[in-house]
């Protein structure tokens, strides 16, 4: 429970990673959208954000936030943003907990010639309705088309409008419900990951 004390944070004081520390530790669990590209040349770019929601239900759009590039990169335009720019479609994909430690491989800093569904060790699905490939690993995907990019600060939120959802049957329950127990989403805490505990229900 909280205590009486509080320590009170103004922006304008601290350092941008300073901030920064304190939301991610604070908004959570983060979904992880794991997004995958391609660029002009054809090379297949997969990396993960946990600056991901639903923007709109109609129609369906999802959001995404990207920031610059960070460590030997740093201050850079990321390659999922450069690819998207270029070609005005991408795939988010889900992380279900057996493939964390591919999530993580993708998310290492390469050069932007590098394809790192090989690099994970992952398979491109061909979409239905877009040129990028979904995780064939992942249970569920959803096609997206460009609707909009909004700059905000130093980052860039990409909008995108749902063109197909793909889930698998192992992660569906029939009447539109997806099977959340089975596919066991795994959540961005701090600089930590997290799995979901048993889910439970409030009085209506």
């Amino acid at each position: 429970m909280p205590t009486k004390e509080a320590h009170t944070f103004n922006p304008v004081d601290l350092e941008t990673q300073q901030m920064y520390k304190l939301i991610i530790g604070s908004v959570v669990p983060r979904p992880i959208a794991w997004v995958s590209t391609k660029s002009k040349e054809a090379i297949l770019n997969l990396a993960p954000f946990s600056f991901f929601t639903v923007a709109s239900r109609q129609p369906p759009t999802l959001a995404v936030s990207i920031g610059q590039g960070v460590e030997g990169r740093k201050g850079t335009v990321k390659d999922t943003l450069t690819n998207i720019r270029d070609t005005k479609e991408f795939v988010v994909n889900v992380v279900p907990e057996a493939l964390a430690n591919q999530m993580f491989e993708s998310s290492m800093h390469v050069d932007a010639n590098t394809n790192e569904f090989s690099l994970a060790g992952l398979t491109p699905e061909p979409s239905g309705t877009i040129s990028v490939p979904s995780v064939k690993e992942s249970p569920i995907a959803f096609e997206c088309k460009l609707d909009r990019i909004i700059e905000v600060g130093t980052d860039h939120m990409v909008l995108g409008q749902i063109q197909c959802a793909s889930i698998d049957e192992s992660a569906y329950l029939g009447n539109f419900k997806v099977d959340i127990e089975n596919w066991k989403p795994l959540a961005r805490l701090a600089g930590d990951y997290a799995s979901l505990s048993p889910s439970f229900k409030l009085p209506k």
